[in-house]
């Protein structure tokens, strides 16, 4: 490919300290079987040898950028600037594409334009590998019992929106397969730090209700995990910023005349289940009834209510 010839995809690899993972990363982009691709590689002050190994690397395809830290999502919406490709993918540094992952959402995307509906996005299943590469794949490994609880709610419901409500399948910003409209339709991430991507799926699916394709029975990208994944180093913060998300997006496929209510539901349904952990802490000490059953019942009120709704309207 030229150098001022447009390409078809546009891989932006934010890259942070991962001089063990990045090598791996770049193996998986330069290796797929679908050829017409920019790399663009933005290190975001990396304090270790992360850059020395991208500049290893002699392909015309691969273009590589410095920058004083300025965390992942800064660094993301910079190379989504950069893109030139019809499609745009984004590869975290320590994450790993399979060889035909281009190949077969190309093939997903022709399949479902033949039907009259283009995807403007489109994502994968995922299996966890640790640091050496080794897949996870005892089912009972807490990270795999977690995705197939959110899978089993996609799979059982038939919408995607309601499933993603439940918990983050995508798992990660790797799993991200956009075209340049649905990019420049939704614009830059958010600035919250560890769930960035989870915010951002919620904004694609509202720009395109009927264009984002979950290709769940295919395992088409690696993802770490490890001691450095940020999510596990912050399990506070990531879970607040995760009730903060439920509680905007709960809301926002539904219509305005309804949302006060529910918000107004929600917020009760959550102070019972705390006044009830109260109560029971101090008619049972040392029994931890957590909110659970609020949660249930949050569910079940919800979907009563919307499908009261839409039933008269």
């Amino acid at each position: 490919m030229a150098g001022d010839e447009t390409p078809l995809i546009s891989v932006v690899i934010p890259a942070y300290n991962h001089e063990k993972f990045i090598g791996a990363a770049i193996d998986s982009v330069l290796g797929q079987t679908v050829a017409d691709f920019e790399l663009i590689v933005i290190d975001d002050g990396s304090t270790d040898g992360t850059a020395a190994v991208v500049q290893e690397y002699n392909d015309p395809r691969l273009s590589f950028y410095h920058q004083e830290n300025q965390d992942a999502f800064n660094t993301i919406n910079r190379g989504l600037g950069m893109a030139r490709g019809r499609y745009i993918s984004i590869l975290n540094s320590d994450d790993i594409y399979t060889t035909d992952r281009f190949a077969r959402i190309l093939a997903c995307i022709e399949r479902q334009t033949s039907t009259g509906v283009t995807p403007e996005v489109v994502i994968t299943d995922v299996s966890p590998i640790s640091d050496t590469g080794v897949i996870f794949s005892d089912p009972d490994f807490g990270w795999n019992l977690w995705h197939r609880k959110n899978r089993e709610t996609y799979l059982a419901s038939g919408d995607i929106y309601t499933a993603f409500l439940k918990g983050n399948f995508m798992v990660t910003t790797s799993n991200l397969f956009m075209t340049r409209r649905a990019v420049e339709k939704v614009g830059k991430f958010c600035s919250l730090r560890y769930l960035h991507d989870y915010d951002y799926i919620f904004r694609l699916m509202l720009a395109f209700p009927k264009q984002v394709q979950y290709l769940y029975d295919e395992r088409l990208l690696f993802y770490r995990i490890h001691n450095g994944n940020t999510l596990g180093e912050a399990a506070i913060i990531g879970r607040r910023q995760d009730q903060q998300l439920i509680a905007k997006y709960m809301t926002e496929a539904v219509p305005q005349e309804f949302r006060q209510r529910i918000e107004a539901g929600a917020e009760r349904l959550v102070e019972l289940g705390d006044e009830l952990h109260e109560v029971q802490q101090q008619l049972q000490p040392g029994v931890v009834a957590g909110v659970r059953p609020a949660a249930a019942m949050l569910a079940k009120s919800l979907r009563a209510f919307v499908a009261k709704k839409m039933k008269r309207n």
